[in-house]
Parts: C-alpha cells; sequence; structure tokens
C-alpha cells in the first residue's frame, strides 16, 4: 500500500507557473503524474523511477518538469508557461511498470493515486 498526498494546485493566469508536490509513503515505483479535464480522458503528463529518468508527455514537453527528493518522498512537478488547456484535476501516482512511451502504466499490477489536486488556468 502506497499513499499518495498532492498540493499545490490553484488557479493562475496563463503564462503562469505553479509547482505541485505530491509527498508519497513510498517512492520505489515509476512515480507519475496524470491529469484529467471534464469530458476529456485521462492524460499522462510526466514520469520519473529511480536514477532519475523522466519522460513527458507531448502537450508539456519543455513546459514541466518532474522531479523528486527521495530522502524526504516528495515528488514534484514544476509547471511553467502555463496554457488554459493545462486545466485538469493533477493526480500523483506510484506504478510498478511503464508503458512503452515511457510513462508510468496504471494498467498493469496494483498503481496508486493521490485524490488529485485542481489546476486552473485562466486566460
Amino acid at each position: 500500500q502506497v499513499q499518495l498526498v498532492e498540493s499545490g494546485g490553484g488557479s493562475v493566469q496563463a503564462g503562469g507557473s505553479l509547482r505541485l508536490s505530491c509527498t508519497a509513503s513510498s517512492t520505489r515505483y515509476c512515480m507519475g503524474w496524470f491529469r484529467q479535464a471534464p469530458g476529456k480522458e485521462r492524460e499522462g503528463v510526466a514520469s520519473i523511477v529511480s536514477g532519475g529518468s523522466t519522460k513527458y508527455g507531448e502537450s508539456v514537453k519543455g513546459r514541466f518538469t518532474i522531479s523528486q527528493e527521495n530522502a524526504k518522498n516528495i515528488l514534484y512537478l514544476q509547471m511553467s508557461s502555463l496554457k488554459p488547456e493545462d486545466t485538469a484535476m493533477y493526480y500523483c501516482t506510484a506504478s510498478p511498470y511503464r508503458d512503452s512511451g515511457g510513462l508510468c502504466d496504471t494498467t498493469k499490477g496494483r498503481s496508486y493515486w493521490g485524490q488529485g489536486t485542481q489546476v486552473t488556468v485562466s486566460s
């Protein structure tokens, strides 16, 4: 069992920045961020594994940075140059596998999810 608690969401204007945090009871997994906007499919945003290898969804490449503070089991998502289309509920996840694209695969094995934190970007 892995407990995940996100924080750091909020409202920001387009072009602004936010940093999300996720406190985890363990980070010995593929750690990732997913998001889901109303009426849209869930989307993989970023992932990181032990050793520091990272992967990003195409829509956030160059704007978002995932990082991990292993000593404190904290996962971060630094979001810059935010756009209205980034508006969504953001979830922290821990998964045993990565998919073929390198993002965490939440469909295989047992994955864990946080409760989510809302990010709203206004134009």
